[in-house]
């Protein structure tokens, strides 16, 4: 599971596409097969168990659970799936990555400078300094 979880971080990354991105989303969002409904019923099979057991936390621990897959999971779910949803109708090519030809142009001396790679972290200013504080008179 964790390896599907990972080539869609790997899709996503590598998406020229509104559609490429939207497409990987169904994945994680599908209402009966998607990873999310698969972690929905982990956690409610795990409250299930502790519903059985019988230490003083359990009940709330089993409660917990559920309120995580309730509210929480579900909003995430939605979240996303209203996020694929928005992403499917754009049709569009993402501005800053182009398709990956798997060859590097002869100007180019290696394949990732042609590759839809997501552009290098922005470098932000530094913060001015700190005004000492102190009395002023």
């Amino acid at each position: 599971m964790g390896s599907s979880v990972a080539h869609l971080t790997e899709r996503i990354r590598e998406a020229t596409t509104t559609d490429e991105v939207a497409e990987a989303l169904t994945g994680l969002t599908a209402a009966h097969d998607g990873i999310l409904a698969m972690v929905a019923d982990v956690l409610t099979a795990t409250a299930d168990f502790y519903d059985g057991l019988d230490e003083p936390a359990d009940p709330y621990i089993a409660r917990r659970l559920r309120h995580l897959t309730d509210e929480h999971l579900r909003t995430i779910r939605t979240d996303l799936a209203d996020t694929r949803n928005a992403l499917a109708d754009r049709h569009t090519a993402h501005p800053g990555r182009s398709a990956c030809a798997q060859e590097a142009a002869s100007s180019e001396r290696e394949r990732s400078a042609v590759c839809a790679c997501p552009p290098p972290p922005r470098t932000l200013p530094a913060p001015p300094p700190q005004v000492a504080a102190g009395l002023r008179h």
